[in-house]
């Protein structure tokens, strides 16, 4: 009688052996047949440059859908109270990607192409060559989400719709380091802070420009996925949204995840 151990390796050598005699020797394709054959890389490199520094733009050819809960988000923490009073330039007390109250399709929110792009001066000089920051982005971001924005550091254009429209350029302090409590333009009694949901995209398409950097100096980015030239980002953490971004002063939907089978 053949042990279990004895068994298990005349079946692995036998199933060697089948791979063996199925395989195939590898054959040159011509032009004609190449050009038959498409596909799309999962991560492609560009490189650019842009008043005097160079860029590396590493992007990850996906599309994913995300269902996600996050609380008390904070980036660039600091003890003192100059910048925006809360202590960080980012401040998001909730963040959530989806809703469970409505479709199916809301439950999650589109993401396509994120990237990471890495800012670099005096790269031709070995002796001064530095990074000077970098950024994480989407190439496009279309869905429902729930927000508590208690301070932002950076660009944002919100439509409120008959609330008015939240724009940092708007703001006395030109979009630096901006809570919200003053609006935009129109002089709306909307402040940032009041926002529950937020809606990425629109008919037209996915928003195109959202991205947050970490820098040692203000940085003037590339355009993506044709979103138009974003502000100039200052040193620190800083996020830019302006394209295709709508808000609602309503209580954060939820987004609960699904329960049975």
């Amino acid at each position: 009688m053949l042990t279990r151990r004895v068994l298990a390796a005349v079946l692995a050598a036998a199933a060697l052996c089948a791979s063996a005699s199925a395989r195939a020797q590898g054959m040159r394709l011509g032009d004609a047949q190449l050009s038959d054959v498409w596909g799309q890389a999962l991560l492609s490199l560009t490189n650019t440059n842009l008043d005097g520094l160079d860029f590396t733009r590493i992007t990850l050819g996906a599309d994913v859908k995300l269902s996600a809960n996050f609380t008390n988000v904070r980036l660039g923490e600091y003890s003192y109270t100059a910048r925006n009073a809360t202590g960080a330039d980012i401040d998001i007390g909730l963040l959530r990607f989806g809703r469970s109250d409505g479709t199916e399709a809301q439950r999650t929110v589109a993401i396509t192409d994120p990237y990471l792009e890495f800012v670099y001066k005096n790269v031709g000089n070995a002796s001064t060559r530095e990074v000077v920051g970098m950024r994480f982005g989407f190439g496009g971001i279309q869905g429902d989400l729930g927000v508590q924005l208690n301070a932002i550091s950076g660009s944002l254009r919100i439509d409120a719709g008959t609330d008015g429209v939240i724009d940092s350029r708007g703001d006395a302090l030109g979009g630096k380091r901006w809570d919200g409590t003053a609006c935009g333009p129109s002089n709306c009694a909307l402040a940032l802070s009041q926002l529950g949901a937020l809606t990425a995209g629109d008919a037209n398409g996915a928003s195109r420009d959202f991205f947050i950097s970490v820098l040692k100096q203000a940085v003037q980015f590339p355009t993506v996925n044709g979103a138009g030239a974003p502000d100039k980002a200052l040193e620190g953490f800083w996020l830019n949204w302006r394209d295709r971004v709508y808000g609602s002063r309503v209580s954060p939907p939820p987004n609960a995840p699904k329960t049975g089978g």
